[in-house]
């Protein structure tokens, strides 16, 4: 069976909390995304682990394990467009234009993304608009839905 190429790369920097990684591999399945996982983990991804955590579907799963942050780096693809999901962006993920293949990329769940990383890539930044300053931020498996089923309703790629 031929492989079909990704809708969207998700791409979690150091997740923490395995349960958000197992809802966002079932969001990547359900619509096609490859995700990408930045070590370190806060978690084990072995196969005992998984089946205790009820993970039956991740064998089915396209998931690429980056050793590091330098090591996605240097994975990603020269002519590839990324954005970066930061509270503090001035665009909202209505405010771009998203394409298939896209590396929509997601900070660690205490902290966020590192700004090292983020200064990687200064232009890329969207945020989730949220009316209540009260609310720093969302939980990572709610912001990567939202933010991957804009991208798939921009690219129409579900029916």
């Amino acid at each position: 069976m031929a492989t079909l190429e990704p809708v969207l790369n998700i791409v979690l920097f150091e997740p923490e909390i395995p349960q958000n990684t197992g809802s966002i591999g079932r969001l990547c399945l359900a619509t096609r995304c490859a995700l990408h996982l930045i070590k370190p983990l806060g978690f084990s991804i072995d196969a005992q682990a998984l089946k205790r955590a009820g993970l039956d579907y991740w064998e089915h799963l396209e998931v690429v394990i980056h050793e590091s942050a330098e090591d996605f780096l240097r994975y990603l693809p020269a002519n590839s467009k990324a954005a970066l999901v930061e509270t503090r962006a001035g665009k909202t993920i209505y405010d771009i234009e998203y394409s298939t293949g896209i590396f929509l990329v997601f900070g660690k769940e205490t902290t966020g993304l590192p700004d090292w990383f983020l200064n990687r890539f200064a232009s890329d930044w969207i945020r989730i608009p949220m009316w209540d300053a009260r609310v720093r931020s969302l939980n990572l498996s709610n912001a990567v839905s939202i933010v991957a089923y804009e991208a798939i309703r921009q690219i129409k790629k579900l029916s």
